[in-house]
């Protein structure tokens, strides 16, 4: 199973990411964000946290426009899986891949610190590994990362089961609580909290681990959910 993970300038996660996908079991490639391909036989790509170009414009904003970002968009197309993480999940909205925008937080200050969230749905790749309603303990660090959409996109991924997870006590302000989405497909989540610094006992805790482990065995061949 083949990983590739964007770099961008002002990406700060990008090896956390990398790191975290090859602790599962992935090989892994590093992209530069004037790529205009994604190497051969990828099965999934990681659009890691950080401040790409100086978060200008908007968080993300420039970074969708990225030559890489076309092959990405081609790639969720055609089928392939996307995750993206807090700045990855801005450039996720700012392509159009996932619907919504990450708004400036409610408290209008950065937030740097673990939060709990709410596993809603396992029959995804992402989060397979977990338990419908369990409630895990990731970090978060965000200055714009109030999840809006109109009540419309709102009510639909309520219909469509695309909330993958919710915020315990909702940090910034996010519209019903949303951490993270899914695509219509299943097969690109963005989210603002950070699983990759949640994935070594190391570094304080584990609760992310199971993302990357479901969508690598997914990947690999190891039951796909429907």
């Amino acid at each position: 199973m083949k990983a590739a993970v964007v770099v961008f300038p002002g990406s700060n996660c990008d090896r956390d990411l990398a790191t975290a996908f090859r602790a599962a079991g992935a090989e892994v490639a590093m992209v530069w964000h004037k790529d205009r391909t994604l190497p051969e036989g990828v099965d999934v790509v990681g659009l890691p946290g950080g401040f790409s170009f100086g978060d200008y414009l908007r968080c993300g904003a420039i970074a969708a426009r990225s030559p890489v970002c076309a092959a990405v968009s081609d790639h969720a197309a055609r089928g392939g899986y996307v995750l993206g993480v807090c700045n990855g999940f801005q450039i996720l909205t700012e392509t159009g891949i996932l619907p919504g925008a990450l708004m400036r937080n409610a408290g209008l200050k950065y937030v740097c610190r673990t939060v709990t969230l709410q596993v809603e749905r396992t029959d995804s790749a992402f989060t397979r590994g977990y338990a419908a309603g369990q409630e895990v303990r990731v970090p978060i660090a965000h200055h714009d990362g109030n999840y809006a959409a109109s009540p419309a996109e709102l009510d639909m991924l309520e219909a469509e089961g695309r909330v993958a997870f919710r915020y315990a006590d909702n940090p910034n302000g996010s519209a019903r609580q949303i951490a993270g989405i899914l695509s219509a497909n299943r097969r690109v989540l963005g989210m603002m909290p950070h699983p990759e610094r949640a994935a070594d006992a190391a570094l304080g805790g584990t609760d992310g681990a199971p993302l990357f482990a479901g969508l690598v065995a997914t990947l690999a061949g190891q039951g796909v959910p429907a």
